[in-house]
């Protein structure tokens, strides 16, 4: 689950560029003959291609931080695994120690 935060707060940044560029703004229609609309469409298409080929460019950096990124993720959610693995052996432990302590004083008490 801390993965997956950790990726969310690496790809954070870059949510506003992606949704900035994928959200290309059109030629508004002006003219009314067909010719003035095939010229509105054609540049209308080369605005989205464009747009596109500037996502591919973003998708691409983007990958490519995640590629280095994830492998990293995975060594510290070890590790973390580790810790915790450790922490809980040592509750155990504690636990353990705390039943004997509370037996020895009730036999204390009793014996009394």
């Amino acid at each position: 689950m801390s993965a997956w935060l950790s990726v969310t707060k690496a790809v954070l940044p870059y949510v506003s560029d992606i949704i900035s560029v994928a959200v290309p703004v059109f030629t508004r229609r002006k003219g009314n003959t067909e010719e003035s609309q095939i010229q509105i469409l054609q540049q209308q298409v080369t605005e989205l291609q464009g747009a596109s080929l500037q996502n591919l460019g973003e998708i691409k950096v983007l990958a490519e931080q995640l590629k280095t990124a994830l492998p990293l993720l995975e060594q510290e959610v070890q590790l973390v695994d580790a810790k915790l693995r450790r922490a809980g052996i040592l509750c155990g432990i504690a636990t353990g120690v705390a039943v004997l302590a509370l037996v020895v004083a009730l036999i204390a008490l009793l014996s009394k």
